[in-house]
C-alpha cells in the first residue's frame, strides 16, 4: 500500500507540527504514568525518520522502564533522548510554531504547547501554555507563557485546562480550554 512507519516508540504523540523550515517534524509527547510523581517527563522532540523513542521499554532516552526490565535491552540501547523536557505529567498536548510578527521577536519561530495538566500527582503540574524558544533550529528551555489556570492548588481546583493551540492570521494565539469550555485569545499589545 506504500505505507511505512516514520518513527516508533512514541507513547502518545498528541500534538505534531512542522518547524517553520518545513524540514523537521516535531511532536509533544504525553508520556507514561505510574512511575511516580516526578517520572516520566512529557517532552517535545524532533522526530527522526526511522527513530525509536523508547516506548514501552525505556523512557527519556535509555532509562529502562522497571515494568519491562530485561525484556528488550537492544531497544533500550537504541532509544533516542528527546530534545526538551516539559515536566512530569503535564499532559503536553497541542503544539504550534509561531511564524507571525505580532508578538515580540523572541517568539518568532518558537513553539507554543498547551499543557492540559496532571491528574495523578500529589501537586498539580501543567495547566498552562509554555513557549519553547528556537535559535538556529535548536530548541531552548520551556518558559511559562499563559498561566493562572490553577484556582486552588491544595484542593486541586482549576479554572481551566489548556489543550489545543493555534495561531490566527492576525498573529494572535488561540488556546482551547476543554474544562472551562472556552477558547482564549492572546494578542500582543502596543
Amino acid at each position: 500500500t506504500g505505507e511505512k512507519v516514520y518513527a516508533s516508540g512514541l507513547r502518545n504523540p498528541a500534538g505534531i507540527a512542522w518547524a517553520p523550515d518545513q524540514k523537521t517534524l516535531w511532536t509533544a509527547v504525553n508520556e507514561r504514568d505510574e512511575l511516580g510523581d516526578n517520572l516520566v517527563p512529557d517532552y517535545m522532540t524532533s522526530v527522526k525518520e526511522g527513530g525509536f523513542y523508547g516506548w514501552p521499554y525505556a523512557y527519556f532516552g535509555q532509562h529502562e522502564d522497571p515494568n519491562h526490565k530485561g525484556e528488550k535491552p537492544e531497544m533500550v540501547k537504541k532509544s533516542i533522548t528527546p530534545d526538551v523536557s516539559l515536566g512530569a505529567h503535564t499532559a503536553s498536548l497541542g503544539i504550534v510554531f509561531y511564524t507571525k510578527n505580532k508578538f515580540p521577536q523572541k517568539y518568532k519561530n518558537g513553539a507554543f504547547i498547551g499543557q492540559h495538566g496532571s491528574w495523578n500527582r500529589a501537586t498539580l503540574s501543567g495547566y498552562k501554555v509554555v513557549f519553547v524558544p528556537f535559535e538556529n533550529n535548536k530548541a531552548g528551555k520551556p518558559e511559562d507563557f499563559l498561566t493562572g489556570f490553577i484556582a486552588d492548588e491544595p484542593k486541586g481546583e482549576v479554572h481551566g485546562r489548556p489543550v489545543g493551540v493555534a495561531v490566527q492570521q492576525d498573529g494572535s494565539l488561540l488556546v482551547a480550554d476543554d474544562s472551562g469550555n472556552k477558547i482564549w485569545k492572546v494578542s500582543a499589545s502596543k
